[in-house]
């Protein structure tokens, strides 16, 4: 990779006190970038915000607040997005906080960032903002299956079928030209953080690198919220002496990625935006390797030589059935690709310190 347009920057990181975040300014130091931090702390997020991450303050500071956001970007030359309330809420009281921290919040941002001349943006976005993923069906080719409706998936019907002829849709890879249908409200948030900065950089000149990222875990995950990880709720599970709870049939495909591959795309895609010409590019950030749910929970169960999953066929209505991330673009254009198998992540991740 080569260093951003060819020195080393002054980067401001947004929730650069989270799990995420923590592991991207980390990374930046260790790059040899200078890296401010600004992170609200949020209870979602933290029990007790840290007040400096890898010997750098933490700046406690809400983005709805200009006035802060103002003297964060004052001098940097960079932006790395990673703030945001994050996961599919409790129910939609949850709605106003989603929408206040990550629409508003990145609103302030960009406006911020346009006063004072900054034109480069890494912004974490998510593979929420596509739905379902891609599909196909053997008579009809690929299929844009609609939402599952609450009476198939209570009767145990999870798969979707094709609109057209109704039989089974065969899982596909998902790539970033993909139509967007968020179905859940922080998905609609994520994808309303991707068009803001698409108006910002088309006004301003400037160049984003939006991260689809998908199923990140790895160490510092929140440990017990109702916004944490499937990784993290399974690993408590096991180490409290129970079986993790596998949702549906367990056989729902995901893409998980650890943090330290998130970590380094973070770093390429900052070169990029010194890199490549203005507007916004988008960029699956995924290992490339899908896994079931149920093959994921069985694996960090062993791992802990705890219980076995246990599948209950239970079902939240926001969650989509598969979706599976292709890598290429971001291995093409950033020169990215995800070095952590699953077996060794969450070996790793199985004893690593959560976030308290």
């Amino acid at each position: 990779m080569r260093p951003y347009g060819r020195r080393m920057a002054h980067v401001l990181v947004t929730g650069g006190a989270g799990f995420i975040g923590s592991h991207v300014t980390r990374a930046l130091l260790h790059a040899g970038h200078e890296v401010t931090i600004i992170d609200t702390g949020h209870p979602a997020a933290h029990h007790s915000p840290p007040s400096i991450v890898a010997g750098v303050p933490v700046v406690p500071a809400d983005l709805r607040d200009r006035a802060a956001v103002a003297a964060a970007v004052r001098g940097v030359d960079a932006v790395v997005h990673q703030a945001a309330m994050v996961g599919l809420g409790v129910d939609l009281d949850d709605l106003p906080e989603y929408v206040g921290c990550n629409d508003l919040g990145t609103a302030v941002l960009l406006a911020e960032m346009a006063r004072a001349g900054v034109h480069r943006l890494v912004l974490a976005s998510s593979m929420v903002v596509y739905g379902e993923g891609a599909y196909t069906c053997a008579e009809h080719g690929p299929a844009r299956p609609p939402a599952r409706d609450v009476a198939d998936l209570a009767a145990g019907r999870f798969d979707p079928a094709c609109p057209t002829c109704g039989d089974p849709l065969t899982p596909a890879l998902v790539g970033e030209d993909a139509l967007l249908d968020p179905r859940s409200v922080y998905a609609a948030t994520k994808l309303a953080q991707e068009h803001l900065s698409a108006v910002w950089a088309r006004q301003t000149g400037g160049t984003v690198a939006a991260l689809r990222y998908h199923n990140v875990y790895g160490p510092g995950m929140p440990r017990d919220t109702p916004y944490s990880g499937v990784a993290a709720i399974f690993r408590s599970a096991v180490e409290a002496g129970r079986a993790p709870t596998v949702f549906e049939d367990g056989r729902q495909l995901r893409d998980f990625v650890h943090v330290g591959d998130v970590a380094r795309a973070n770093l390429a895609a900052l070169d990029a935006t010194g890199q490549a010409a203005t507007g916004l590019r988008a960029y699956n950030i995924a290992s490339g390797t899908p896994t079931t749910v149920g093959e994921m929970a069985a694996l960090l169960a062993a791992v802990l030589d705890g219980p076995a999953p246990v599948v209950t066929g239970q079902f939240r209505l926001g969650d989509v059935r598969h979706i599976v991330a292709s890598p290429a673009r971001a291995d093409a254009e950033l020169g990215f690709r995800a070095g952590i198998g699953l077996t060794t992540g969450l070996t790793e991740f199985a004893h690593a310190a959560l976030r308290g």
